[in-house]
């Protein structure tokens, strides 16, 4: 599932998020962060994980 890397990017400095902070509130690793900001394709679950985390609907995240 890809997420948009600048909209995850955005909403990681609005919140003012590290990659570890974001994937221990997600509780996914931080290589799956960390390739979600790479633009790369992460698992489903991963993908709701970390929108849940942010305080966002996955939709939000997406790429378009």
């Amino acid at each position: 599932m890809g997420i948009d890397r600048i909209k995850l990017t955005s909403e990681m400095a609005r919140q003012n998020l590290t990659v570890k902070a974001l994937a221990e509130k997600a509780c996914v690793s931080r290589m799956t962060v960390s390739s979600a900001r790479c633009g790369k394709s992460v698992s489903e679950n991963s993908a709701t994980h970390i929108a849940r985390a942010l305080g966002v609907d996955i939709t939000e995240l997406l790429e378009a």
